[in-house]
């Protein structure tokens, strides 16, 4: 299965870049995996935020194959513990083709993005900046592959 990650706009903060970076090495040694970064949009502040979800959606629906598994990193999708996070990715693994993970925003997805999406997980209760939802999610498709495979980098 072929996973990637779906971005709007470049990673701005040099330390999250850094880890971000650091994470998707670790990552390719367990499955293939790359980055796809929409750039961000120009002359934003002629826009609303609907009118820049709207835009934003467009070009991530662009990115998308018939056949993909789109996964939406939204506040308001399902929670998971880490192992738990490790169980689906498996199962995914098992019946996905590719599987796609898109981090939106400043404001979110458009309404078409949401209708694509096939899933939607959180992180957190608590919210994070989408810079900084990089690294985090890196780090725990790192520790979900780790976890499969049965290596020492998570503790219970």
């Amino acid at each position: 299965m072929k996973t990637m990650l779906i971005l709007v706009g470049k990673t701005q903060n040099k330390i999250f870049k850094v880890g971000v970076d650091d994470y998707v090495s670790r990552i390719a040694h367990y499955m293939p995996f790359n980055i796809m970064i929409i750039p961000e949009l120009k002359n934003t502040k002629s826009l609303s935020e609907e009118q820049q979800k709207q835009k934003e959606g467009e070009l991530i629906l662009k990115e998308i194959q018939p056949s993909d598994t789109v996964v939406l990193l939204d506040e308001h999708g399902t929670e998971f513990r880490s192992i738990d996070y490790a169980k689906w990715l498996k199962q995914k693994q098992n019946t996905a083709r590719r599987l796609v993970f898109v981090i939106g925003g400043p404001y979110g997805f458009s309404p078409d993005v949401y209708e694509r999406a096939n899933e939607k997980i959180s992180l957190s209760r608590m919210t994070f900046s989408h810079q900084m939802v990089r690294l985090i999610f890196t780090e725990q498709l790192y520790r979900a592959c780790t976890i499969i495979k049965g290596e020492p980098y998570h503790h219970e």
